[in-house]
């Protein structure tokens, strides 16, 4: 399984851009990849950064590159 590090230098080589951590989780915990609700998040029922809907498919692709989904 691929770091946050790690998908975030393949989405820079592919996309020409850094993804935060915070667009990768969302798109991890939409797949089904992540334990829960991290601890310091403010409000449980809202992201404060959600993936933007035009760069989820750039961290799907890089997911699927690393067998993750």
């Amino acid at each position: 399984m691929a770091t946050y590090p790690e998908i975030q230098m393949e989405v820079r080589r592919r996309f020409g851009y850094t993804p935060k951590t915070c667009w990768i989780a969302h798109v991890k915990a939409i797949h089904g990849l992540t334990r829960g609700i991290s601890p310091n998040r403010i409000d449980p029922h809202r992201r404060k950064h959600p993936c933007p809907p035009n760069k989820r498919a750039d961290i799907e692709e890089v997911l699927r590159y690393f067998k993750m989904i």
